[in-house]
């Protein structure tokens, strides 16, 4: 790239007038290509974390049970007999638009990374999408791109797939949402942290070899797409899942030893992040000499090698003594080991290549005096309460409930989860579908880690702080649901142009929601992603704080799923007002996406839940399952078609209209199947916990109270129908 170093190229490289300003001062003189490059990255939205740092900082990462929180390549929490579970959630928004099967593969392969380069070995994945109007000429293959790359990356590394949602609405047409989520497990005692230490220690690379594509990743998620996007196919990395399968063995193999020093994935900026990263929170300085990196492609400058992201590669501090054993390792699995450099007391990285320097970069102002904004926020005018009373039933029951359960938001997923591999390893217990929240034992253990993806981004658009506190609150209540005890979530901030006011100001709001849920629940953050400029032309997706929750069971075998057993009864746990403001009946019946969305009372949100997960963990709940989106119709409709049990559904009270009653969408709310409900019922209200009996199970059809019925088979084949059809249509 025989360019001039200047302001224009800075811009072209995503830095503003003062940050190329400040540059030239750290500098204190016009910085090399290489130089310029890696300033570019390191002080990207997506590295820096400059439009939200200010805010990120109000959210409650600490727990008796966190071991490390966020600032480490994953979160870890403590999960008892010794282990640890580390976990993070992660997006590849923008490549998986310009590239759909590479784009979410290397989503899979990057957060994997991020999960075993701390020591674990993984044991899941998740995932959180959304997608743009199933009617928008692109949406279609998106869907099919992404998923084949979750299916083709997380099968083939050995990783089951376990647990996700997906979303459809028109704002994402332009920009899809790729969050990708893994656990794994680690001993407590061999976890594996970043900072580089030991002067002279040797600096290895491993794994796969170089070559040009991802350069700019980084700075291509920082900005909004254009007209254009379908350019940018050269920042899109592409992965081998069978690399990475390979790689993680062998550092599994070396971890078990005394050799490493430090470790850090090459993600987002590739070997220009992993360095920079490892040396500064070291406190010292790093040499590198480029000519010693495996390359795949020939004539590869200083710049394309600092800035690609090419996959499946690690960067390791080393003891010296142990650099043979270490090699013998790696060469092995039949991967590149390579000494590319070592640690010194300068706090300076300095980059070599061909006989040259091509970069002097003091470390500390590359993350000290990275860019801080505060940048300007406007709320968001908030939605009225809707009346229940004054919106029209034109429908039924019936029709109603199976409109909802064959719409795209609702609809069954099983097209998606059955191209993933949910049960390799052998050790999952609860399959997608089966339960609110997925379920992995642990090898050798009763103990097991539930695991969930949550967001409803609709209410996230009317209301963001009452979006972001129900987002915790629904991941609580999904990990609740099996009989799990919440530990922790990751997040992953997905918004539009922070430069705009009125963006600022969801992102803001969110954070204060999800805030004040995460201190109410005991529910802290220990890692997270933030994604902003999803927008094209303008046009921004909705608000959407995507939350991977964890919890733990020391006794998987007290789990329940949302399977309904046949002449139990069924129980609503939580309060009933009608809350159709926001939800999908008032969207899919109503024809209206307008109105509050439903508040979260925190408080009976903690004590429902304890007091269900107390219910379940006794044996005194069958079947457990959420009321969210829908409501409690659609919940009952699930249970129901999750085991072929029909069920008689009682009537509800009078001061509230049926179709409200039905499928608003109150928000602490809990469907349990028990075979003694008056005793249930008697606990519930010794402890202050509304519990209403509506339905007993049985039988293959769900008679509804207005007189209605339908069978299970039919309620099935509806909720089956939509993804095979739509994936099947021309074009």
């Amino acid at each position: 790239m025989g360019r001039d170093v200047n302001q224009q190229l800075a811009r072209e490289f995503g830095l503003t007038a003062d940050e190329y300003a400040k540059v030239l001062e750290i500098m204190g003189r016009t910085p090399t290509l290489t130089e310029l490059g890696i300033f570019s990255v390191m002080w990207s939205e997506h590295c820096s974390y400059k439009s939200s740092r200010v805010w990120l900082r109000q959210l409650p990462t600490k727990a008796p049970w966190v071991i490390h929180g966020p600032g480490e390549n994953a979160g870890v929490v403590d999960i008892g007999d010794g282990l640890a579970a580390i976990f993070k959630m992660e997006s590849h928004n923008h490549p998986s638009f310009i590239e759909p099967y590479q784009g979410a593969a290397t989503g899979v392969g990057g957060i994997l990374r991020d999960v075993f380069t701390m020591g674990a070995r993984p044991i899941a994945n998740l995932n959180a999408l959304r997608f743009g109007s199933p009617d928008h000429p692109r949406t279609r293959r998106i869907v099919d791109g992404v998923v084949r790359g979750i299916g083709g990356y997380g099968n083939c590394v050995g990783v089951p797939t376990v647990g996700g949602e997906v979303n459809f609405h028109p704002a994402y047409n332009g920009n899809p949402l790729v969050n990708a989520m893994t656990v794994g497990i680690a001993r407590q005692d061999r976890i594996f942290l970043s900072a580089a230490a030991g002067v002279g220690n040797p600096v290895v690379y491993v794994g796969s070899k170089t070559g040009r594509d991802g350069i700019h990743g980084a700075t291509m998620a920082s900005a909004e797409f254009g007209a254009d996007s379908e350019e940018k196919r050269p920042t899109v990395q592409v992965g081998d899942p069978f690399t990475e399968k390979l790689l993680i063995e062998a550092c599994l193999e070396l971890m078990e030893t005394d050799a490493i020093v430090a470790i850090q994935d090459m993600g987002a900026a590739g070997l220009t992040s992993s360095s920079v990263e490892m040396a500064g929170k070291g406190g010292v300085g790093i040499v590198l000499d480029l000519d010693q990196v495996p390359a795949r492609e020939t004539g590869m400058t200083a710049y394309e090698f600092m800035l690609s992201e090419s996959q499946e590669r690690m960067l390791m501090v080393l003891r010296p003594e142990r650099e043979g054993m270490a090699r013998a390792i790696f060469e092995k699995w039949d991967l590149d080991f390579a000494v590319i450099g070592h640690l010194t007391d300068t706090g300076r990285i300095t980059i070599r290549h061909q006989g040259r320097v091509e970069a002097d970069i003091p470390l500390a102002p590359l993350a000290d005096e990275a860019p801080l904004y505060t940048r300007p926020t406007v709320e968001s005018p908030k939605g009225e309460k809707i009346n229940p009373a004054r919106i029209e039933d034109r429908v039924g029951l019936t029709a109603a409930l199976k409109t909802l359960v064959a719409c795209p938001d609702l609809c069954s997923r099983a097209w998606i989860w059955d191209q993933y591999d949910s049960t390799v390893g052998g050790q999952t217990t609860k399959r997608p579908g089966a339960a609110d929240a997925a379920i992995v034992k642990l090898d050798g253990l009763k103990r097991g880690i539930a695991m969930t993806t949550d967001c409803t981004p609709r209410y996230c658009a009317a209301d963001a702080e009452e979006g972001g506190k129900q987002a915790v609150a629904e991941a609580w209540r999904n990990l609740t649901a099996v009989g799990a005890r919440p530990l922790a979530i990751t997040d992953n901030m997905n918004f539009g142009n922070p430069e705009k006011p009125e963006i600022m100001g969801q992102f803001a709001a969110a954070i204060r929601g999800m805030a004040a849920a995460c201190e109410a629940l005991d529910f802290p953050v220990v890692s997270g992603n933030v994604s902003l400029y999803n927008e094209t032309e303008g046009k921004g997706i909705l608000p959407t704080p995507a939350i991977g929750g964890l919890g733990v069971l020391d006794d998987v075998s007290k789990a329940v799923g949302l399977a309904l057993p046949p002449w139990l009864d069924i129980v609503l746990i939580g309060v009933t007002t009608g809350w159709l403001g926001q939800s999908l009946w008032l969207r899919e019946i109503g024809g209206r996406e307008d109105g509050a969305p439903p508040p979260v009372n925190l408080q009976a949100e903690r004590a429902n839940g304890d007091f269900v997960r107390a219910q379940i963990l006794a044996g005194h709940v069958r079947a457990c399952h959420d009321v969210s989106d829908g409501g409690i119709l659609v919940a009952l409709a699930e249970m129901a078609m999750a085991s072929g049990v029909g069920a008689r559904v009682s009537t509800h009270p009078r001061d509230i209209p049926g179709h409200a009653f039905w499928f608003g969408e109150d928000q602490g709310r809990y469907l349990v199947a028990c075979p003694d409900s008056p005793a249930l019922i008697r606990a519930a209200d010794a402890a202050g916990i509304p519990a209403l009996r509506i339905a007993v199970s049985g039988g293959q059809d769900l008679t509804l109270p207005d007189g209605g019925t339908i069978s299970i088979a039919a309620l099935r084949e509806a909720h089956a129908r939509f993804f095979p059809a739509w994936m099947a249509g021309p074009g």
